[in-house]
């Protein structure tokens, strides 16, 4: 099930973080207020999204946006990535539920690792702040990006894949 927290928390609480540390270290290096990669996401237009490629396969996808209403965002999972979602600055709400329990609505594989669901209102509410992130596994379906309040704020985050076979083998 997903994991939600600071880095600190992610590095006590993934059951096997050395299959992460590529991506712990590139998250260290996102929240970091000096390093080139904060530097990056903070010239990053509202909108907009760029890939930043890591080693072993991951990637980070760097993104700025506007927070949205629940009845915008859609449910979804992915099979061959595992999503660190981490915030950089701003703040949002992501739900995160059993995708046993929800009803597939569009699969996009194999052309995309992504699936949608219909809505479901059975989820487990996440507040993530500027320095956390939070963890999904392929079996935790997630409804990110969600405003905290009734208006849309700006978030800045990047959301790292993390390959399924690297971190099974």
């Amino acid at each position: 099930m997903a994991v939600y927290g600071t880095l600190d928390t992610l590095r006590a609480q993934l059951a096997r973080p050395e299959h992460f540390a590529v991506t712990l270290a590139y998250v260290a290096e996102a929240l970091r207020p000096d390093s080139a990669a904060q530097a990056r996401i903070a010239r990053i237009a509202a909108g907009v999204t760029e890939r930043v490629e890591l080693s072993g396969g991951a990637f980070a996808l760097e993104q700025v946006y506007l927070t949205k209403s629940r009845n915008e965002g859609r449910w979804e999972t992915h099979r061959a990535y595992i999503d660190v979602q981490v915030v950089v600055a701003g703040e949002e709400l992501m739900e995160v539920a059993d995708a046993a329990h929800l009803v597939v609505a569009e699969d996009l594989r194999p052309a995309k690792d992504l699936i949608f669901y219909r809505p479901f209102d059975g989820g487990s509410v996440l507040h993530v702040r500027a320095g956390e992130a939070a963890v999904f596994f392929p079996s935790d379906a997630h409804l990110p990006s969600l405003r905290t309040g009734a208006a849309a704020t700006l978030v800045r985050k990047t959301v790292v894949k993390v390959p399924v076979w690297d971190f099974w083998f």
